[in-house]
Protein backbone atom coordinates (compact mmCIF):
# COMPACT_ATOMS: atom_id res chain seq x y z
CA UNK A 1 0.00 0.00 0.00
CA UNK A 2 1.52 3.32 -1.23
CA UNK A 3 0.77 6.21 1.06
CA UNK A 4 0.90 9.94 0.50
CA UNK A 5 3.50 11.77 3.16
CA UNK A 6 -0.06 13.83 3.92
CA UNK A 7 -1.44 10.26 4.64
CA UNK A 8 1.21 9.38 7.28
CA UNK A 9 1.12 12.58 9.07
CA UNK A 10 -2.76 11.98 9.41
CA UNK A 11 -1.82 9.27 11.46
CA UNK A 12 0.29 10.98 14.17
CA UNK A 13 -1.89 12.06 17.00
CA UNK A 14 -0.77 15.34 18.46
CA UNK A 15 -1.28 16.50 22.40
CA UNK A 16 -1.56 20.20 21.75
CA UNK A 17 -0.64 22.37 24.87
CA UNK A 18 -3.05 25.08 23.74
CA UNK A 19 -1.78 27.70 26.30
CA UNK A 20 2.18 26.86 25.78
CA UNK A 21 3.38 27.09 22.59
CA UNK A 22 6.61 25.34 21.99
CA UNK A 23 7.49 27.11 18.80
CA UNK A 24 7.14 30.97 18.67
CA UNK A 25 8.06 32.92 15.52
CA UNK A 26 8.08 36.87 14.63
CA UNK A 27 5.63 36.63 11.71
CA UNK A 28 6.48 40.55 10.36
CA UNK A 29 10.28 39.72 9.93
CA UNK A 30 11.73 41.54 7.13
CA UNK A 31 13.90 39.42 5.51
CA UNK A 32 12.00 37.28 2.74
CA UNK A 33 14.80 35.01 2.34
CA UNK A 34 14.81 34.15 6.04
CA UNK A 35 11.17 32.93 5.65
CA UNK A 36 11.04 31.07 2.91
CA UNK A 37 13.73 29.49 4.60
CA UNK A 38 10.76 27.68 6.91
CA UNK A 39 8.24 27.67 4.49
CA UNK A 40 10.62 25.05 2.18
CA UNK A 41 12.40 23.43 4.35
CA UNK A 42 9.38 22.29 6.93
CA UNK A 43 8.77 18.56 6.60
CA UNK A 44 4.87 19.36 7.74
CA UNK A 45 4.05 22.37 5.43
CA UNK A 46 3.14 24.12 8.57
CA UNK A 47 4.80 27.81 7.27
CA UNK A 48 2.85 30.14 4.88
CA UNK A 49 4.08 33.10 3.32
CA UNK A 50 0.72 35.35 3.48
CA UNK A 51 0.00 37.83 0.34
CA UNK A 52 1.28 40.94 3.03
CA UNK A 53 4.51 39.20 3.45
CA UNK A 54 3.79 38.07 7.07
CA UNK A 55 4.70 34.74 7.53
CA UNK A 56 1.87 32.19 9.20
CA UNK A 57 2.60 29.31 11.51
CA UNK A 58 0.65 26.39 13.11
CA UNK A 59 2.59 24.32 16.05
CA UNK A 60 0.07 21.96 16.80
CA UNK A 61 0.97 20.20 13.72
CA UNK A 62 4.93 20.26 14.68
CA UNK A 63 6.80 16.91 14.18
CA UNK A 64 9.20 18.31 16.61
CA UNK A 65 12.64 17.82 14.10
CA UNK A 66 14.32 21.12 14.70
CA UNK A 67 14.55 21.66 11.13
CA UNK A 68 13.44 25.89 12.02
CA UNK A 69 14.99 26.08 15.02
CA UNK A 70 18.68 25.02 12.68
CA UNK A 71 17.97 27.29 10.01
CA UNK A 72 16.34 30.15 11.24
CA UNK A 73 16.32 30.57 15.11
CA UNK A 74 17.41 33.63 16.25
CA UNK A 75 15.87 35.67 13.07
CA UNK A 76 12.28 34.77 12.47
CA UNK A 77 12.10 31.95 14.72
CA UNK A 78 12.08 33.50 18.46
CA UNK A 79 11.76 30.01 20.53
CA UNK A 80 11.94 26.68 20.44
CA UNK A 81 11.97 23.63 22.63
CA UNK A 82 10.40 20.76 23.30
CA UNK A 83 6.68 20.40 24.07
CA UNK A 84 6.08 19.81 27.48
CA UNK A 85 5.53 16.61 29.11
CA UNK A 86 3.04 14.23 27.40
CA UNK A 87 2.82 17.30 25.22
CA UNK A 88 3.79 17.15 21.38
CA UNK A 89 3.54 14.32 18.44
CA UNK A 90 3.10 10.83 18.85
CA UNK A 91 4.15 8.85 15.57
CA UNK A 92 1.98 6.26 14.60
CA UNK A 93 3.25 4.85 11.28
CA UNK A 94 6.79 3.61 10.20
Amino acid sequence: MNMTVEEKLGTNKYFVDEHHPHIEIDSSYPDRKEKMKLVNACPAGLYKLNEDGTLSFDYAGCLECGTCRILCLGTVVKKWEYPEGTKGVEFRYG
